[in-house]
């Protein structure tokens, strides 16, 4: 029973007065009674609030619900539901064991509920890394009306809850996406670039007819030119790969530049399969990752979806040769490629600019890299003193480097998208929205 008690502020405040009162009649006699009086009432509010809290007929309970699983990155609201299952007012300070990984030391919520009252509160959480997080007890301290002393009570409500990549983006991304696809509907696509055609059947020969579609086989039987008639492939392989190299570990906004590219990738996924086309995964560094073919299948969102919750970040370079064969051997047909890196030097571009060019040459390749936004910052402020422009200067020369290494990109025919990681998705929306409508996939 004593091991759910617990002294309140006032509590100590109280006997800190009465313990005042009996220093001070050491010098003043005529205090003493008035000390011992004071004693003797404290004394007996604390036993009469002892009596109201620890009674069998005062009970406080609670419990948490909390969404299937937390998207990353976002605030995700848990809520509590407490009940005052007492005939008296009941002052509530709920302490939630939240996971670990969040930090929080001084969580805590105040609440007072009216005899036989149930109230539903709420709070947010924001995780800025995958994995699971496990939730503990809550702990309810219980005070009437005097305050002096609180009664502990607890409720089991041990949970495990995963961290995925935002589903919430996603799905706030796919109304805004539609509504750009719904705006651009009348766009003609003019031409596909590459192979990029279905078959259909074999047909008699006719003048105007491709002669590379000729079946010789078929000929050969007929005694007559037979053609394979193709029909435009509707279904288009989009593939997006994330490099989970170090340069990717960079901290921005509580996400790091991998987790900001997890999230858009599956914000892509997702609209890549709203437009009927096929969404596939692909990662690396020093070695290689996820390996996900493109599909349209009902259930490819969710394979994505558990792929990109179980990846880590690597802590080498990472090999875009190993990336160049993994893509030979994977990718079949000519196909769109995001490639989501970062590239914080021209030496680091030029050393793998050849690879890129290879890639290019095969697919449709989007190489997304980010704005650093406080380099950004920098450049723009105001300088005051030598050091500050010595800061400047440099800022903007790297600013600007980062400008030249997307011109570079895009002098060898490769797409480049240059953004702040707070505006990855509907930047990369966009392109993706862009060269559909344009045709080139």
């Amino acid at each position: 029973m004593l091991k759910n008690l617990y002294l309140t502020r006032r509590f100590f405040i109280a006997y800190g007065g009465v313990i005042f009162l009996f220093v001070l009649s050491y010098s003043f006699g005529w205090l003493m009674p008035f000390a011992q009086t004071a004693f003797v009432v404290v004394c007996g509010i604390v036993l009469a609030d002892y009596g109201l809290l620890f009674n069998s007929n005062t009970q406080v309970s609670a419990s948490r619900r909390t969404p299937k699983l937390m998207s990353l990155g976002d605030p995700n609201r848990i809520f509590l539901d407490v009940v005052n299952r007492s005939n008296q007012r009941i002052k509530v300070s709920l302490v939630d064991e939240i996971p670990f990984q969040f930090q929080k030391r001084d969580f805590e919520m105040y609440i007072s509920l009216a005899a036989n009252e149930a109230r539903r509160t709420e709070y947010e959480l924001k995780p800025t890394e995958r994995g699971e997080y496990h939730f503990g007890k809550i702990n309810l301290f219980a005070e009437s009306f005097l305050g002096l002393i609180q009664k502990r009570f607890q409720s089991d409500a041990e949970k495990m809850v995963p961290v995925y990549p935002s589903v919430i983006q996603m799905k706030n991304f796919e109304l805004l996406a539609l509504r750009q696809i719904a705006h651009q509907s009348g766009i003609k696509k003019i031409r596909r670039l590459g192979h990029s055609y279905e078959f259909e059947q074999i047909k008699n020969y006719v003048a105007g007819d491709d002669f590379r579609a000729i079946n010789w086989r078929a000929s050969g039987r007929r005694n007559a030119l037979m053609v394979n008639q193709y029909e435009d492939e509707k279904a288009q392989q989009v593939y997006c790969i994330i490099d989970k190299s170090r340069v990717m570990r960079m901290p921005f906004d509580g996400l790091t530049l991998m987790d900001h590219s997890i999230n858009a990738a599956l914000v892509m996924s997702n609209i890549i399969l709203q437009k009927k086309d096929k969404a596939g995964l692909l990662t690396f560094s020093d070695k290689l990752g996820s390996t996900l073919a493109a599909d349209n299948s009902p259930n490819q969102l969710g394979r994505i979806l558990h792929e990109l919750y179980r990846e880590k970040e690597g802590k080498g370079e990472a090999s875009y040769e190993l990336l160049y064969y993994a893509v030979r051997r994977l990718v079949r047909g000519r196909s769109l490629l995001l490639l989501f890196s970062n590239f914080e030097s021209h030496f680091a571009l030029e050393r793998v600019l050849p690879t890129l060019r290879r890639l290019n040459n095969m697919h449709v390749l989007v190489v997304v890299f980010f704005v650093n936004t406080e380099i950004e910052e920098l450049a723009k402020s105001d300088a005051r003193t030598t050091e500050d422009i010595y800061h400047q200067t440099i800022a903007q020369k790297y600013r600007d480097e980062k400008t030249q290494m997307m011109q570079k990109l895009r002098q060898f025919g490769i797409q480049t998208i240059l953004t702040k990681p707070e505006d990855l998705n509907i930047n990369t929306i966009n392109k993706y929205l862009e060269l559909k409508s344009r045709g080139i996939i």
